[in-house]
């Protein structure tokens, strides 16, 4: 090694030595600067930078040889074969493609080692077709180093290209090229000290002028070689990086000169799907279309909305919608316009799909309320300018809250979109067909001569309904109840057309349900009575216009009073006295029974905790109040506070609170049962499963409904009704009280039949308990002693 450097520095020219190593230098640079550049490409450009990086490895390995050849001492003119030389390079430039080429796709050890082996062969290769290129001296070579060099050149080019996929940065290129500088060095430097040269007799020797020519030309050709590779990868760079970074925009962009496209970017290419070079050359108005009417390139303050020419629609037939904008730039020295493009086609989908949300019911895709307001007021105006008439029917289903109930939400939408489907198929196109509520659907008919039309349109629902609802078969079928008001008929306005139409719905289900109703005026006069009514209970209490009245039972054994039952009245200022059935179905619909049963309760425990200690007390409990968790809680509250022992309440209950949830009904009857009070059934014999009641929850008593007493002196049945009922109490030791007694033969039947009480008006008739009331129980015992 020490011999092969001390020849190459004392047998050649230190210039041209220098020179030689720094062409080298700045070529293998300049491969490996452009090799990492391609791997920044795609495969087809980076297959193209392969070949430019190899172009500008083989030159300078080809100038470095030839320039280190000139400068060896030797003292002999040398003069070359021209086409040996280009051969020379020719080789160098196509081993160098081959060895590179595979480096962009894969960057692992075996590639590296195939890279470095071809190169190695590249370099030794350009050198011997290079030295046998030198005429009139004949070469012999010593193997030994040449075999050495080829070692050292194959490891240091392995070394190169495993470096260069490794590592990253500056290190990818400066260390790789450092390593390629050995092998190509060891090669030639190794290579020329193991040649021997010898002039050929008989050939021209002369001049020496040619070598510095030719050094001259070498360097001058080299480095313009590398000038403009070095130019072009710089170029090429910016404007790749300029061009990707246009072609990375969400917007499409073409450069317009005059009327015509001259360049664009990939985006606008999508956008348009027109292809770029049918783009070129084009103008933007051949294919798109301005919503204002007017050119495309036309200057505005505002961007406009534009659009693909229905000739020019994508196969699907969707139409894009852009959102287009101009502005004026330079261009390659010349004043351009700039045309953007932003695709709204997704985002004006989105916006009609909000809306269409926010207008429709997820569920059954119906129109919702919001959407059914703006129609009906349309709808409204329209009729009132061209005078016809229209109908706004409002439905309600039937038994749907005990299907949802029992079968669970699922089967209720599933519910709810059967009857979507079936209203779709009653109406006509014109119609509107609303969901405003769980279960309340809402249809507005135009174009309809009324009432005829609403009508038909009823009796076609009701006929659907029948048809495709079976109960009998399916037990998730539900019913509907129709309310029909129409313009200008029943009212003029909106509010008050919808106020008719669930007036007259709510008649219809009073009616017996799966009918459909008109709506009239006494329907109004009727509800805004019973509003008024609701309205003035809400307030009854505070202004001190209820009070509790006492029934006495009677113990039909001695004809003692054994305790009262309290009853609710309500005296008014302006409409006197109102009837209970009057105003406790309103305070169950409103939700105050609430209210008004604790009140009754506190009233009638406080009173009833001044009589003598073996009266009971009676008290009515709603089924709404049953529903309510904290009743046994507040019944404890008014005891303790009252003072009245539990053993001597009744609270009577109607079968109607086992009807709804019979599980949680009976749960709450035996919290209440636990306070030490007593259950009474009311109403016995009215119900459908009154039998099963007594099975599943252990009553305190049961009491007749008066409708079976009123009838047994007439009618056997009724007293063979009472008598069972009796047998039954007395089967399961309930004792029977016979309510609605009015005549002495009434007392006398059902003392004989075996009630343990009774009560009625023969008794006494409900009245407060005051001194009067007192007295008159005193007159009573006696009467019956």
């Amino acid at each position: 090694m020490l011999s092969i450097l001390r020849y190459t520095w004392q047998q050649h020219d230190h210039m041209l030595l220098l020179l030689a190593a720094a062409i080298w230098t700045v070529g293998s640079l300049c491969l490996f600067l452009i090799l990492q550049r391609s791997l920044e490409f795609t495969k087809h450009r980076r297959h193209q930078w392969s070949a430019i990086s190899a172009c500008t490895g083989g030159i300078g390995v080809w100038a470095t040889h030839f320039v280190a050849m000139l400068g060896h001492r030797d003292g002999m003119p040398m003069h070359y074969d021209i086409g040996l030389t280009a051969i020379s390079v020719a080789i160098i430039i196509a081993l160098f493609w081959i060895a590179l080429r595979p480096l962009g796709e894969r960057r692992d050890t075996l590639t590296a080692v195939q890279a470095g082996l071809i190169s190695t062969a590249g370099v030794g290769l350009m050198h011997f077709i290079g030295m046998a290129a030198v005429t009139d001296v004949s070469l012999t070579y010593r193997p030994g180093p040449i075999v050495g060099a080829t070692i050292v050149s194959s490891l240091a080019f392995i070394g190169a290209f495993v470096a260069f996929g490794r590592l990253r940065g500056w290190k990818q290129v400066a260390i790789p090229a450092l390593l390629a500088i050995v092998a190509v060095c060891a090669v030639h430097f190794s290579a020329m000290a193991a040649t021997t040269m010898t002039m050929i007799p008989g050939h021209d020797v002369h001049g020496e002028g040619d070598r510095l020519w030719l050094v001259t030309a070498i360097v001058v050709a080299v480095a313009g070689v590398l000038a403009a590779t070095g130019t072009a990868f710089m170029i090429d760079r910016y404007l790749s990086d300029l061009k990707g970074l246009a072609d990375a925009t969400l917007e499409g962009l073409a450069i317009i000169h005059g009327t015509t496209i001259i360049e664009a970017n990939a985006r606008f290419v999508t956008l348009t799907g027109v292809e770029q070079r049918q783009l070129l050359g084009m103008s933007p108005d051949a294919y798109l279309v301005a919503a204002d009417g007017m050119p495309l390139l036309t200057q505005r303050a505002m961007p406009v909305e534009v659009a693909l020419m229905p000739s020019r629609e994508t196969v699907a037939g969707d139409q894009r919608i852009f959102e287009a904008m101009t502005h004026h730039i330079e261009y390659r020295g010349r004043d351009c316009l700039v045309l953007a493009l932003r695709d709204l086609t997704e985002e004006r989908a989105a916006q009609r799909q909000i809306e269409h949300m926010a207008r429709h019911d997820p569920l059954t895709d119906l129109p919702n309320r919001a959407l059914l307001d703006e129609r009906l007021q349309h709808a409204i105006a329209l009729a009132n300018r061209e005078k016809q008439p229209l109908a706004l029917l409002a439905l309600d289903l039937d038994r749907f809250k005990a299907v949802n109930d029992i079968f669970g939400h699922a089967a209720g939408d599933q519910v709810l979109c059967r009857v979507a489907a079936i209203l779709r198929d009653s109406v006509r196109a014109t119609d509107t067909i609303a969901r405003i509520g769980g279960d309340e659907f809402t249809i507005l008919q135009v174009g309809a001569r009324q009432p005829e039309g609403a009508r038909a349109l009823s009796e076609r629902i009701l006929a659907a309904f029948s048809d495709q609802m079976d109960m009998a078969r399916d037990p998730t079928a539900v019913g509907v109840s129709i309310g029909v008001a129409v313009y200008p008929d029943d009212a003029v306005s909106p509010e008050n057309l919808r106020h008719g139409a669930d007036i007259a719905l709510y008649r219809a289900k009073e009616t017996g349900r799966g009918v459909a109703c008109f709506f009239d005026q006494d329907m109004d006069r009727a509800v805004r009575e019973r509003r008024a009514l609701e309205h003035d209970l809400r307030h009854a209490v505070l202004r001190r216009q209820l009070h509790v009245a006492y029934q006495p039972l009677i113990s039909t054994a001695d004809g003692c009073i054994s305790g009262y039952e309290a009853l609710l009245r309500w005296s008014h200022p302006q409409r006197g006295s109102i009837s209970p059935e009057d105003f406790i179905p309103i305070a169950e619909e409103s939700g105050s029974i609430v209210q008004l049963g604790e009140w009754i309760l506190r009233e009638a425990c406080a009173t009833a905790a001044t009589w003598e200690p073996h009266l009971t007390l009676a008290i009515n409990v709603s089924p709404i109040q049953i529903q309510l968790s904290t009743l046994p809680d507040t019944i404890a509250t008014v005891l303790a506070e009252t003072g009245f022992p539990a053993e001597r309440l009744e609270l009577e209950i109607t079968e109607n609170v086992l009807m709804k949830d019979r599980n949680a009904a009976l749960a709450l009857l035996t919290r209440l049962k636990a306070l030490g009070l007593r259950i009474v059934m009311d109403d016995f014999g009215t119900g459908y499963s009154s039998l099963s009641n007594l099975q599943s929850f252990p009553f305190d008593k049961i009491k007749i409904d008066k409708s079976f007493v009123a009838a047994m002196e007439d009618d056997n049945a009724a007293r063979s009704i009472i008598r069972a009922i009796v047998g039954i109490g007395r089967s399961l030791s309930l004792p029977v009280v016979a309510e609605g007694v009015e005549t002495p033969a009434q007392r006398r039947m059902i003392t004989e039949e075996g009630c343990a009480q009774a009560q009625g008006f023969l008794f006494g008739h409900p009245e407060r308990m005051d001194e009067k009331a007192r007295s008159y129980r005193a007159s009573l015992r006696d009467a019956a002693a």
